[in-house]
């Protein structure tokens, strides 16, 4: 059965995060990604296989071992969606900043 997973979906896991945090810098291979986590191997697999299927992570094939590498164009696709929500709340924040200032001075 092959499900259609959601990007956020993916990313709302803590251990998801860390994973993307990890090859962010470098291509890991599912043995390097396992052994920053204390958790079983099959279930880092299973976290790592969500992650390809959005696309947020690719695969390469090394001989016999499988890279994985983050796919900057899906992140981009993510931080684009999030970027008018960031937006909209600096606008608030410097707002209230403003208002927390003349508050002061009283």
């Amino acid at each position: 059965m092959n499900l259609r997973r959601d990007v956020f979906q993916a990313i709302a896991d803590p251990t998801r995060r860390t994973i993307l945090l990890l090859v962010a810098t470098q291509s890991l291979t599912a043995g390097a990604i396992a052994s920053n986590f204390d958790t079983a191997r099959p279930t880092i697999s299973k976290h790592l296989q969500i992650l390809t299927e959005c696309e947020l992570l690719t695969q390469e094939q090394n001989g016999r071992e499988i890279y994985y590498h983050i796919n900057a164009k899906k992140m981009k696709d993510v931080a684009d969606f999030i970027e008018p929500f960031r937006i909209m709340w600096d606008d608030r924040f410097n707002k209230l900043e403003a208002v927390m200032k003349k508050y002061k001075n009283k």
